[in-house]
């Protein structure tokens, strides 16, 4: 029996992103009965604090997981493994790795660390907070015993850049298919005013990285049904393309969407489905998307190619984007598909990760 504990998430349930979905399904059905999981959660996050979840328990640290309080966040829940039996310490993120030096001191067991997307590239950072999240980066990846890298792009990075290899592990996407009988799915689609196999479909957090104003300007020049997806009011930003582009008759801007069959619905119906993201390696809203079988429209970085096999349709400007849209092409959605089923399912992922400990 492996003791593993969970570090850096904002918890489970998962409510918040990637790595939460990823630690829901590490302690889900999936789960081997040779792993005992404990996840440490943002006390902030559940004033409804369960003692079990799933197949693991739950331990609570009373700061936010993300921010400026990730730091500490980190750094608490680490400390609090000490001398508690653990065999390995799962790491999702570099935000608390400064403490590994000094960690490495006090828990001689197996560290693994999930660097995440190259956070200090992204332009969402300020250029103190890129110098910090590149500075740990460097202490996760020396002071680990294994590094998980979830993209082609990042394993052949880290290999180049710190001469260290690492773990390709990406993310499932079987979650995300349920079963929805067909008047189920015309009533979804009714309810958003669109028709089957006749709209685009893009489901992301508003944030120009996600290349937002691009998607909307392609389409603000065709006919084609766009039903976009995602948190609009958040940000100065989001607001502006909501008032610009929420005009056009052809443009569904949409608050987000929770409930799993209506995005079940959404994406496996659609025409194609539009991935704008420009950064944070392997997109598990990508390998949602191409589980549930829609055609992709991705923009064209080394991490899309990568986890659409080189399969997909690319895109760079709006008006490539427009082009793609308008002109007819061979359906990709089975090769989503195929490859999704082989490469990016639970089950697969789930004993990737427990292989490593």
């Amino acid at each position: 029996m492996k003791k593993v504990a969970i570090i850096g998430t904002v918890g489970v349930p998962a409510k918040y992103g990637g790595f939460e979905t990823l630690v829901e399904n590490l302690i889900g059905e999936c789960c081997s009965e040779d792993v005992d999981y404990t996840v440490f959660c943002s006390g902030k996050a559940y004033p409804t604090r369960l003692k079990a979840y799933k197949n693991a328990r739950l331990e609570y640290v009373p700061l936010h997981a993300n921010g400026m309080q990730s730091i500490p966040y980190d750094i608490w829940s680490l400390i609090r493994t000490v001398g508690r039996g653990y065999d390995v310490v799962l790491i999702l993120g570099v935000s608390g790795c400064l403490f590994l030096p000094l960690y490495r001191l006090l828990f001689r067991k197996r560290i693994v660390v999930n660097i995440d997307g190259l956070e200090h590239r992204r332009d969402k950072w300020g250029k103190w907070a890129r110098k910090f999240l590149r500075l740990s980066e460097r202490i996760a990846v020396k002071f680990a015993d294994v590094v998980i890298a979830d993209n082609k792009v990042i394993r052949d990075y880290v290999t180049e850049t710190y001469r260290k290899p690492s773990v390709l592990i990406a993310y499932g996407g079987d979650h995300a298919v349920i079963p929805v009988d067909l008047s189920r799915q015309r009533e979804i689609l009714a309810s958003f005013g669109v028709g089957a196999k006749a709209y685009a479909c893009t489901i992301c957090r508003i944030e120009p990285e996600n290349n937002c104003h691009l998607i909307l300007e392609a389409f603000s020049k065709t006919n084609i049904p766009l039903v976009f997806i995602g948190n609009w009011n958040l940000s100065a930003y989001g607001r502006e393309l909501k008032a610009v582009y929420g005009k056009f008759c052809n443009i569904h801007i949409v608050d987000p969407v929770y409930d799993r069959e209506q995005l079940f619905v959404l994406r496996k119906q659609c025409l194609f489905y539009i991935h704008g993201h420009s950064a944070g390696g392997t997109n598990p809203s990508l390998v949602e998307a191409m589980s549930c079988g829609a055609p992709i429209l991705a923009f064209d970085v080394g991490y899309n190619r990568e986890t659409t096999g080189h399969k997909a349709c690319y895109w760079s400007t709006p008006e490539e984007l427009a082009a793609l849209a308008a002109e007819s092409r061979e359906d990709t959605s089975g090769s989503m598909e195929r490859l999704a089923n082989e490469c990016y399912t639970w089950r697969k992922v789930v004993g990737q990760y427990e292989a490593i400990y």
